[in-house]
Formats: C-alpha cells, structure tokens, sequence
C-alpha cells in the first residue's frame, strides 16, 4: 500500500465570502499541487474541501497521513461541533477505502506545506477575483 502524505487549508476573504482552498499530496520524492474556489462559502468548508479532493485524487487506495486542523476532536476553536455534514460524510467515505491519520496543524506555523496550502487557498480566490475584474 502506497504511502501518501497530504498537507490541506482552505480559507474565506469574510466568513462567509469568497473561498478558496489548497493541497499537496507528497508520494516518496513526487508532488502534486491542487486548489480550487468557491463564490460564496465558509472557512470550515474550505477546509473540508480541500481533504476531499486530495483523497478524490488518489487513484487507489493508501495509507495516508493528512495535516491539518481536523484533529482537534472535529470541533471548532469553540469546542462547538463542526456544521456541514454533507461534507464529513464525504469525507468520512474516504476512511473506508484509505487507512487515514489525522494529524493536527497549528494554522499559519512555520510548516512550509501548510503555508503552501495557504498560498494555494488565498491565490485561488485572488485569482476568481482577478478574473471577475477584466
């Protein structure tokens, strides 16, 4: 079983607002980079967001170690339950085919893959906004 290290972010210019969100999947020496956006959405989707589709992009299934805030006993800094069960049961479905461990982030640390994907995640909403304004 191929073993895949993934880092994820996702962020919102206003919560909710315009978002974007970023990921990088690491197999031995190789790397993929992927981010997307969305109109009008929330940090915390953003963030699911991006650990769906980098487990999306696996072709087969992996051991996978994923960094980044969700785990933190899937809660918000409040310790309120995190909203957007579509989502988690997205994500959730991973775990039957991928052997997952979740490994918690601090946000904006000196990690160069989470400060990747933050750059991944902000520059895809600069981009959409860019794009609007020609």
């Amino acid at each position: 079983m191929k073993k895949i290290t993934i880092y994820t972010d996702g962020a919102c210019s206003g919560n909710p607002g315009p978002g974007g969100w970023g990921a990088i999947l690491m197999y031995g020496k190789n790397s993929r980079e992927l981010s997307g956006y969305e109109p009008e959405t929330t940090n915390n989707r953003m963030e699911l967001t991006a650990a769906i589709q980098a487990l999306d992009a696996l072709k087969e299934p992996c051991e996978v170690a994923i960094y980044n805030w969700m785990r933190n006993g899937w809660q918000t800094a409040s310790k309120k339950p995190v909203e957007n069960r579509a989502l988690w049961e997205a994500l959730l479905r991973h775990t039957k085919t991928h052997m997952i461990t979740w490994i918690k982030v601090k946000g904006h640390s000196d990690n160069q893959y989470n400060n990747r994907c933050d750059q991944l995640a902000t520059g895809a909403i600069k981009a959409h906004q860019a794009s609007q304004k020609v």
